[in-house]
């Protein structure tokens, strides 16, 4: 577990105890903090509510508790809380996980930080990274959004990395965040439920650069043109900055989880910034050969009668599945659920790889309407009758795409079931 001896003392409000919620008090609590924490969800309030120094509250008199901070977990929407409005009339800090790290990292061994960010990719790229650092030999630590609370890890030994998949709900709650490496993929329309328009959204990522001291390497995927904007600020600046131009080639030869132009822009990501740490290029290439690729982010999960499957469940929004079209030829593709928008403009270039379309969930009408005429279409409803049109419908050397471009909560509990019910279809299959 991190911990820092600063917070020994000191008082915080924690609202929100999922899983980097329960981590943050832990920690909070093992660095000799008072803590006062809350869920809606009675369930993880019982989860953790024996502890030492921890009390429970449904927040209505948390100013009495005189708190150092309010700590936040990144699902509680900042912008819809009128605790934050009290709070900041108070100022009292506002602040996440991803910030206590940062105040921790004085009393660590002497490390280095890499911070991803980006509307699309950032597991990938943050899993890559890391599996790059251990082939060479390099101790790190992965956490973050990725669903691994930093604040839990074991701490590092002298001279290693902490991989930080950073979300711009993480960023919002992070003053201090030093990234001896920053990175932005790119940042298309997205969360704008959490944002006040797009440029809000645009600026809660340039801030993982704002924190950067001067000489510390920053790298930008320029192929959107807020990333592009942000990356002539810093070049402006006279930042240490490398640029990722869409359509680079490569020479090094990648592993096939690495699949598809986007995969391509993440590779070179993960290979600049292992570069800045300064990783060997032959453990570098041995990486990119060894990696395995993350469940439900372009998995081949089975081959049957000569068609893939393929599982692309984490595509939330049609630019996260773009880049998954252009990487098959005879694509039968299952999309839709809980839309993000009202348009698969960003699809579009690819429409002539897919043989045929199957809509699912609450989109499934929307989004047939807007292929019909473009691509063959049908509305099936529910992932079941999709995956069973598909598999009755391909041909050998045809690929059976899930990239559905769309939130999963409409019939499913996240993209990960969504996925796991993907992959149960398509093995029950003859």
């Amino acid at each position: 577990m991190i911990v820092s001896p600063t917070w020994a003392g000191k008082r915080f409000a924690v609202l929100g105890l999922a899983r980097s919620g329960a981590a943050t008090v832990r920690a909070l609590l093992a660095g000799g903090a008072e803590v006062l924490a809350w869920d809606a969800d009675a369930a993880k309030v019982r989860a953790i509510s024996r502890h030492a120094n921890l009390f429970m509250d449904d927040f209505t008199d948390w100013q009495e508790f005189e708190v150092d901070a309010l700590v936040l977990s990144p699902g509680v929407p900042l912008n819809r809380l009128p605790l934050a409005t009290v709070a900041r009339e108070q100022q009292t800090p506002i602040i996440g996980d991803i910030e206590l790290f940062a105040q921790a990292r004085a009393a660590l061994p002497p490390h280095k930080v890499v911070g991803v960010t980006g509307t699309n990719g950032k597991s990938t790229t943050v899993s890559l990274i890391h599996h790059i650092l251990q082939t060479a030999g390099m101790p790190s630590r992965l956490g973050g959004n990725i669903g691994l609370p930093i604040l839990e890890q074991e701490p590092l030994l002298e001279g290693g990395v902490y991989v930080l998949e950073l979300s711009s709900y993480q960023i919002d709650l992070t003053q201090s965040l030093d990234c001896d490496v920053a990175v932005l993929l790119n940042i298309t329309p997205d969360h704008l439920d959490r944002y006040d328009g797009f440029e809000a959204y645009a600026a809660s990522k340039a801030r993982l650069f704002a924190m950067q001291s001067k000489g510390h390497a920053a790298i930008i995927g320029i192929g959107d043109a807020a990333s592009a904007q942000i990356a002539r600020s810093l070049s402006a600046r006279g930042e240490d900055l490398t640029k990722i131009a869409p359509g680079v080639c490569m020479v090094q030869p990648l592993s096939p989880s690495l699949a598809g132009p986007h995969n391509l822009q993440n590779a070179l990501a993960a290979i600049n910034a292992c570069e800045a740490l300064g990783v060997p290029n032959a453990a570098i290439d041995a990486g990119l050969l060894s990696f395995t690729g993350l469940p439900h982010r372009m998995e081949r999960i089975a081959t049957k009668h000569g068609v893939a499957f393929v599982n692309d469940s984490k595509a939330t929004n049609p630019e996260s599945t773009a880049p998954a079209l252009a990487a098959f030829d005879r694509i039968h593709w299952i999309l839709g659920g809980k839309a993000k928008t009202d348009d698969l403009d960003a699809c579009a270039p690819s429409f002539g790889r897919v043989v045929r379309a199957y809509t699912i969930g609450a989109s499934g009408a929307k989004f047939a309407e807007i292929l019909h005429g473009k691509v063959p279409v049908e509305q099936s409803g529910d992932l079941a009758t999709a995956v069973a049109a598909a598999a009755a419908n391909a041909q050998a050397g045809d690929t059976v795409l899930l990239s559905p471009a769309c939130a999963s909560f409409d019939q499913f509990r996240d993209f990960e079931d969504r996925g796991d019910q993907f992959r149960a279809l398509v093995e029950a299959l003859a």
